[in-house]
């Protein structure tokens, strides 16, 4: 019985050794080491060529459904509904004011409005904060302050224990860092008329987008997934999520939906599926923008970024089983797929990078005509879509001034690169069940203007991970020589920008804790000093 199996496999081998005898002909025949090093290198290429494909697939979407876009509700209540705005708050010192004051000013029926701030701080944020709302509730707005003294279910656990004493139909959420319009409540909630609509997001923005290189590359990676993954996907029909912030929800979506839960670190992509799965519509409105603020320091950066990662995928772990049995259509089930796991690709390019040395030597004598029919359409599929996928929002959004977006390709390349060791340990936390706790980004309500971050507070030290980032960056440079020194002249842009990006995130990360660690050394001697006098 087994003897057809083995037969099978024995052509299969044949036929694999056939086509890298003829891919590598003149070099020799594979051994033992070719096998274990070229065959996972092109599996990794062919995943990631198909997440590429995706990102193709995304853009084919958006171009077909871009002119459907809402731009105003379909229908309007004649009476509005009761809203209740949510402001979670950890340890948010510099922002914090902004917040109150602009949504203090929000045009909407005082009596329809209930303001919660939601605050889980530690430090002069909490006495700062409840001062700033004791003087609006005496100027007459309808805020409440309340204050938690431990962070149980981070994010997540204050929103669920701000819904015990919501008294609005519909919940807005903004984070600290947002700057909501005036008219925004007015904008959105006549959406919601439509008694299946369970969400509205709104298209993010950013304040300090010019700030530095860093902020212009973050603001184009943040494009790509508002301008053309959210409007590709919300006009097939198929499922977004909510992005936690600049968004309302229906109350009862929330209840139906099972609540907040804080088992992920991406509560907003959990309960979006979940109340997906149970029918409730969402909209996606880009013609609303809400202005936030991106990280400025690298560091900073890198700890947003792998939260994403890690919380994506463990809503990944934790919903995909429910969402391929549910019945809703294959390519809703598909896209959900790709939507929740395309950070695996953070570990793979981490094994990419380890074998791309062992590959260059196993194929040393390639000639042009193996690189056309063998890299070149994986190439093409995995990474030149990531420049075509950002390219396109840059158009999309500054079609006057989108070509500046050619020049700072490099370094969103790079950007990327610099998150693969930090996202790859995300990930890989994630997938192996092990917990961590919710890492707020910290914001100085910068702008554009600029703002010695060293001198302020909430700077985290980064660890390992420059150090790390430093010696991939020198494995890489041993590798261009040696792409050089075999006249592999093809392989050096790509190589380079290896090094690039794991030196920017190694570099800068280590130049600003030096610049934290004078800091405190300096505040260290003021209080010695003070204590002496």
């Amino acid at each position: 019985m087994k003897l057809p199996a083995i037969l099978l496999a024995s052509s299969a081998n044949q036929l694999m050794q056939s086509f890298f005898d003829d891919t590598f002909a003149g070099v020799h025949r594979l051994d033992w080491f070719d096998w274990s090093v070229l065959v996972p290198y092109f599996v990794i290429l062919v995943i990631l060529s198909c997440y590429g494909c995706h990102r193709y697939e995304m853009i084919r979407r958006y171009m077909r459904h871009r002119k459907q876009l809402p731009t105003a509700p379909p229908s309007k209540f004649e009476t509005l509904p009761r809203v209740t705005v949510q402001l979670p708050l950890y340890n948010e010192r510099y922002v914090v004011e902004r917040l109150i004051e602009e949504v203090a000013k929000m045009d909407y029926p005082r009596h329809l409005l209930q303001i919660q701030v939601l605050d889980d701080s530690t430090d002069d944020t909490h006495p700062f904060a409840q001062s700033l709302v004791r003087e609006h509730q005496a100027a007459g707005v309808p805020i409440e302050y309340h204050h938690r003294s431990n962070r149980n279910g981070f994010k997540a656990g204050a929103l669920q224990e701000g819904m015990r004493t919501a008294t609005g139909e519909l919940i807005a959420v903004f984070d600290a860092d947002f700057i909501p319009p005036r008219d925004f409540l007015m904008r959105t909630v006549h959406y919601f008329a439509d008694p299946k609509v369970g969400v509205v997001q709104t298209r993010w923005s950013y304040v300090n987008r010019h700030y530095n290189l860093l902020t212009e590359v973050e603001a184009m990676l943040l494009d790509g997934h508002f301008v053309i993954e959210h409007a590709a996907r919300f006009g097939s029909g198929l499922f977004f999520n909510f992005n936690g912030t600049a968004g309302i929800l229906r109350a009862s979506m929330i209840e139906d939906a099972g609540g907040w839960q804080h088992d992920t670190l991406t509560e907003d992509s959990d309960l979006s599926y979940r109340a997906q799965l149970k029918g409730w519509r969402f909209i996606y409105v880009p013609s609303i923008e809400c202005p936030s603020e991106l990280p400025v320091d690298t560091y900073g950066f890198q700890v947003q970024q792998s939260r994403w990662a890690k919380g994506l995928t463990q809503v990944a772990l934790k919903l995909l089983p429910s969402i391929w049995r549910a019945d809703i259509p294959l390519r809703t089930k598909l896209e959900a797929f790709f939507h929740l796991t395309p950070n695996i690709s953070y570990p793979l390019m981490l094994l990419i990078s380890v074998l791309t040395l062992p590959v260059m030597i196993v194929r040393f004598y390639m000639g042009w005509m193996q690189m056309v029919t063998i890299d070149l359409p994986l190439i093409i599929a995995a990474f030149w879509s990531i420049s075509a996928f950002y390219l396109v929002a840059q158009y999309e959004l500054f079609p006057k001034d989108w070509k500046r977006a050619w020049l700072l390709m490099p370094a969103l390349m790079a950007a990327g690169v610099a998150l693969t060791l930090v996202n790859a340990k995300a990930v890989l936390e994630a997938l192996f069940g092990i917990k961590s706790a919710f890492a707020r980004t910290a914001k100085y309500a910068v702008g554009d203007r600029k703002v010695k971050i060293e001198n302020v507070e909430y700077r985290r030290r980064s660890g390992w991970l420059p150090y790390a980032e430093l010696a991939m960056g020198a494995y890489f440079v041993y590798m261009t020589a040696y792409a050089i020194g075999t006249w592999n002249f093809p392989a050096v842009p790509f190589l380079l920008l290896f090094v690039a990006g794991y030196w920017w995130a190694g570099f800068t990360t280590l130049y600003q804790d030096y610049q934290n660690k004078l800091r405190w050394q300096r505040e260290r001697e003021l209080a010695l000093e003070k204590n002496a006098a």
